[in-house]
Order: structure tokens, then C-alpha cells, then sequence
């Protein structure tokens, strides 16, 4: 049997990843065109307060890499101070926004849709 020259595994350097503006900052986003892969990863860099909104589909879950002292989330209607180190996953239908400066990493299920973003 011949040996097969596609690989089976998929590599993203976000540092080549182009930057696309999102409501609150910055996000580099991989792997959408990953068949194998059922989501997408995102590195995203938020320098304002995000806008509240939801999702009626997607998943997201963010792990904090860096935060500025005052950073927190908004979850419906609770504020939680988030740091360096924390977890946070986000259903269909929370409302949710960051506050202050962080970056993170998000892990999106299914694969991120800019048309599943809701304000009220």
C-alpha cells in the first residue's frame, strides 16, 4: 500500500493568523476549515467593553491568558471578576460580555458563526 503524503493532523500558528476585528477587540481565529474538527479556536485580544449579546447555537469557552486588574465578565446579570488562570463556559442563551482588557483563548462549539450574535 502506498504511502499517503496528506497529513492527518492540522497546525495553527496565530502568530501568521490575520487579526479580525470583533465588537470588542481582536480575534485570530483556527481551524474553521478543519473537517475533523467540530469547532474553532480563537486567541482574541479585548481592549473595550464588549457589547452584551448571546448565542442561540454556539458554545464558547474562554480561558483567560493575561487580564488587566479591573477585568471581569458579565454573565446575565452577574459580574464576575476574572484573572490569569480561569475558565469560563458560555452556553446558548447566556448573555454575556467582557469588561475591561484581557486575552484569551476561545474554544467555540459548533464552528464560530458571526450570524449567531444576538443583542437585545
Amino acid at each position: 500500500m502506498p504511502e499517503s503524503t496528506q497529513k492527518k493532523y492540522h497546525i495553527a500558528d496565530f502568530s501568521q493568523i490575520e487579526g479580525t476585528p470583533c465588537p470588542c477587540g481582536t480575534a485570530r481565529r483556527a481551524f474553521a476549515d478543519v473537517p475533523e474538527f467540530p469547532g474553532t479556536l480563537h486567541v482574541t485580544e479585548i481592549s473595550e467593553d464588549a457589547e452584551l449579546h448571546y448565542h442561540r447555537k454556539l458554545t464558547e469557552t474562554y480561558y483567560f491568558l493575561e487580564c488587566g486588574k479591573d477585568a471581569k465578565m458579565q454573565l446575565d446579570n452577574e459580574f464576575i471578576p476574572v484573572h490569569a488562570g480561569m475558565s469560563i463556559v458560555i452556553p446558548p442563551g447566556v448573555r454575556h460580555r467582557a469588561i475591561g482588557s484581557m486575552k484569551i483563548i476561545n474554544i467555540v462549539f459548533p464552528k464560530f458563526d458571526p450570524e449567531d450574535e444576538w443583542l437585545d
